[in-house]
């Protein structure tokens, strides 16, 4: 009860007697916060409360976060995350809230089964609010109690993955050396690793990179620490081309921002560590693979950027003939047997089965993948993610998906005995297995079967036929290779100055007739089985190249460099 003045009239103090007591009543509320009803009377007049009353709250309490929010959640029956994990379910949250107003009221989206919305708040003291998001949601919701650093996390992963980054990047683009060398100046020398990957010049500095590298057409982001700088490359059209060397001292700021995004342990730094997130441009959706491993100058990151808008599954457009497509198209509608795709680690074979795979009949066949990463997202398939972690190798999923009454099975390499004799025993138990092995001709494919661990008499029962591929840079269409200089010349915006843009495959396959297989049966040796099917008719691969040098798709010079 205040102090009361013996001349004020009796209706005052009965009106200030029963505002005090509606304090109190609040107070009891909130228990069991340790608040009196002064105190909350003195809320309305402290600077800021109108926007945040729950700090002042706990200002003038001087109680914790955690154990708060704690609190009040056990006294009204909420549920306390302090560490909550977000789902895809909640993309309408993200999509109709601005993400001004979820980061003024510390609002984020977690998940929604369709008929109501789970979100995360780590300022409870807001009922307006709630009552203006159900109607911005247009269903109802229900409170999740964080902490306020765990709702910015997720604000930031919300928006992140779903908003247009063009709108994050400073306006200082293209990209160069003192538009890093500012946003490095406005760093702050914060010694905690998630406050400084939090930092905005931090989050717009990555973005940035991550922009440019999109622009240019790179499949690959390096960051590589030296000794006394840092080297950031683009691998673009097969080539690494070295790009920004930003400042040294910023290398902990941008791994730590990456490691944040891929949601990995920022605070290890000596182990390797892989994860994955996905960002939108626009439309596109960008599925980005992080690899993160400690050298003697810090953490080496490698990012592979899989752009599935600018996927091209055509064989057409891919650079293959039209007899090696016709003999592609026969071997996929096999009802069983195994086709190989072979080549180096980057040479365009997965993509090469998926455009195949696209002239199977898909509503009348069975199609499904074990794949590591899954790349491309075809309609009428099941694709199953490779999990280490979880038990899920190639092996153990291909094993799991020959339970699933397949017809077409796609094993997305084939890199151990065991997946390569469960490959070659569903190919003779009738399935059509589609896998890629890393070879340097087709021929070879035989003789790295056998170094695995197959026997001679399986390989010739089960093998249909091996395709061996390389990719070669195709002639920039804009200035038909004229403009190879200086990159930062700006003669020809579409390459880059290169004189190349984009990227052609050339094939060799070998069918396998019955005089290869008996040969096979006979010998691992690559250059005999070359022979053979030379005679046979196959058309070496660097014939093909030449085809593609005369029609102008690429030079010599590129054909030289590829085939050696």
């Amino acid at each position: 009860m205040p102090d009361t003045d013996p001349e004020q009239p009796l209706p005052e103090l009965e009106a200030q007697a029963a505002r005090a007591q509606a304090w109190d009543d609040v107070a009891q509320q909130l228990s069991p916060l340790p608040v009196t009803g002064a105190q909350l009377s003195q809320i309305p007049e402290t600077e800021g409360a109108d926007a945040e009353q729950w700090d002042v709250l706990l200002a003038a309490t001087a109680t914790d976060e955690h154990a708060a929010l704690e609190a009040v959640s056990r006294k009204f029956g909420l549920t306390f995350e302090p560490d909550p994990r977000p789902s895809d379910s909640a993309e309408r949250f993200y999509d109709r809230v601005p993400p001004a107003a979820a980061r003024r009221y510390h609002l984020a989206g977690l998940r929604s089964d369709g008929h109501a919305m789970e979100i995360a708040t780590a300022a409870p003291l807001q009922p307006a609010m709630f009552s203006m998001l159900e109607r911005t949601l247009d269903m109802p919701i229900t409170v999740v109690l964080s902490p306020r650093a765990a709702v910015n996390n997720l604000i930031n992963r919300g928006y992140e993955q779903r908003q247009d980054l063009v709108t994050e990047i400073v306006e200082d683009l293209p990209l160069d050396q003192s538009a890093i060398e500012s946003a490095a100046s406005s760093l702050t020398q914060a010694t905690d690793l998630l406050q400084l990957a939090r930092q905005t010049p931090v989050i717009r500095l990555v973005n940035m990179i991550l922009f440019e590298a999109l622009r240019r057409r790179a499949s690959d982001i390096h960051i590589q620490p030296l000794e006394s700088s840092l080297i950031i490359r683009l691998r673009i059209d097969g080539m690494l081309v070295d790009a920004f060397a930003p400042p040294l001292s910023l290398a902990p700021a941008i791994s730590s921002r990456l490691k944040v995004m891929a949601e990995l342990d920022i605070a290890n730094r000596h182990s390797p560590q892989d994860g994955q997130t996905t960002v939108r441009i626009g439309s596109r959706k960008i599925d980005i693979r992080l690899s993160c491993v400690p050298t003697i100058y810090g953490e080496r990151l490698v990012l592979r950027l899989l752009d599935q808008s600018q996927t091209q599954l055509d064989l057409d457009a891919l650079g293959m003939i039209q007899d090696m497509q016709d003999q592609l198209i026969n071997l996929i509608h096999r009802p069983n047997g195994m086709i190989l795709v072979t080549g180096p680690t980057g040479s365009g074979k997965t993509t090469t089965l998926y455009a195949a795979m696209e002239k199977i009949d898909r509503a009348a066949r069975n199609v499904m993948t074990i794949e590591d990463p899954v790349e491309y997202h075809l309609e009428g398939i099941a694709q199953v993610q490779v999990n280490v972690k979880r038990g899920v190798t190639f092996a153990t999923g291909l094993r799991s998906l020959l339970r699933q009454d397949p017809d077409v099975i796609l094993v997305g390499e084939i890199r151990d005995e065991e997946t390569a004799q469960l490959a070659v025993q569903a190919s003779l138990t009738g399935h059509l297995v589609l896998a890629t092995l890393h070879t340097n001709d087709a021929p070879s494919a035989i003789s790295r079967l056998q170094d695995i661990g197959i026997e001679p008499y399986l390989i010739s029962s089960s093998l249909l036929a091996v395709l061996a591929q390389r990719l070669l840079r195709k002639t920039c269409p804009a200035c038909l290779g004229t403009a190879k200089g200086d990159a930062t010349d700006g003669r020809c915006e579409k390459c880059f100055a290169t004189g190349y843009s984009g990227r052609v495959a050339m094939y060799e396959i070998m069918m396998m007739s019955d005089d290869i297989r008996r040969l096979a049966m006979t010998t691992a040796d690559a250059r005999a089985i070359r022979q053979l099917a030379t005679n046979e008719g196959m058309k070496p691969m660097l014939e093909d190249g030449k085809i593609k040098v005369q029609r102008g798709l690429t030079t010599e010079e590129e054909l030289a460099r590829v085939i050696v």
